[in-house]
């Protein structure tokens, strides 16, 4: 991943939750490369210096070895995509958001010298299936299971932002990278010529790439002026088709395969409606507190998570 080129920012104490996930693990190594200092959250008892316990399920945070943190970046949940949807899977989902996020506002709350500023990592299915309709982060929830889990996860930070703490909901989207998520499983099937649209590929992906994903976890830690729900995703959506598209543009392979809705369902079960469902969503506030992006279009995206 590249290095940022932001001007040097004063040394900070970060704790991190989701550390070791895509992003989580990717946002120590750029902080701890800037000189960052960087506690990692842990559900087991701390056997490292950077570790800190902690479990959501009960509401536990040893806030003892939080003392002194300027920032905490919250990213830790089970994945939405990684098991076919039964109701035990559901509410696994719903409570390691709610929970685990209430546990972290809760334990900030109780500090006497709060940090800055909570980052809490929550997703762009907060606006549920837009269409061809672009949304910012003026638009009202949408209607369905993550749409719900979205807005009680976020409601979940009230307690830090009671204590006056600066809270900011990094509403992200797919982010392109190689090594996991949705695109970690698409890069193979493209590589090996297998892939294509999925459906009739009108739906819009709001994509991020991972540089830019972390670059912009740190500019919500780093600027002041944030607080609320923030976008995080590229300024120029894009229909699957057109993702298919710049896969196989970038990879070289052929991208003609299709997979049919109604396969998809079968497959997927619930979580279908959310693959084949449109989200054209805009980075409004990163653009208007100054994010640049470094990877802006599909092709860049895809071409900086192929090297």
């Amino acid at each position: 991943m590249q290095r940022s080129s932001r001007p040097a920012a004063p040394r900070k104490r970060v704790a991190v939750t989701g550390a070791t996930g895509l992003i989580g693990s990717a946002l120590v190594r750029s902080l701890r490369a800037d000189g960052h200092e960087v506690l990692r959250l842990v559900r087991r008892p701390a056997a490292a210096p950077d570790e800190v316990e902690w479990d959501p399920a009960r509401l536990y945070v040893d806030t003892a070895a939080l003392v002194g943190v300027d920032a905490v970046v919250h990213l830790a949940g089970a994945g939405v995509g990684e098991r076919r949807w039964s109701e035990a899977y559901k509410k696994e989902i719903r409570d390691s958001r709610v929970l685990g996020t209430r546990a972290i506002a809760e334990a900030l709350a109780t500090l006497a010298e709060p940090p800055e500023v909570l980052v809490c990592g929550t997703a762009l299915g907060y606006y549920g299936d837009t269409g061809s309709r672009a949304v910012d982060e003026s638009a009202p929830a949408g209607e369905g299971f993550l749409p719900s889990v979205c807005v009680e996860w976020e409601a979940a930070a009230a307690p830090a932002e009671a204590a006056g703490i600066r809270v900011a909901y990094a509403r992200t989207g797919l982010v392109v990278a190689r090594e996991g998520g949705a695109w970690g499983r698409l890069f193979p099937l493209f590589r090996a010529g297998l892939g294509g649209r999925m459906g009739d590929g009108s739906q819009y992906w709001s994509f991020i790439a991972l540089h830019d994903e972390v670059a912009a976890l740190r500019h919500l830690v780093d600027t002041p002026a944030v607080s609320g729900p923030v976008n995080l995703t590229a300024p120029e959506p894009v229909t699957n088709r057109e993702v298919t598209a710049a896969m196989g543009r970038v990879l070289h392979r052929p991208a003609f395969c299709h997979v049919p809705a109604a396969a998809l369902r079968v497959a997927l079960g619930e979580f279908a409606q959310d693959v084949l469902g449109s989200q054209r969503v805009l980075p409004g506030r990163l653009l208007e507190t100054g994010f640049d992006f470094a990877f802006p279009t599909i092709d860049e995206s895809v071409r900086a998570a192929a090297r």
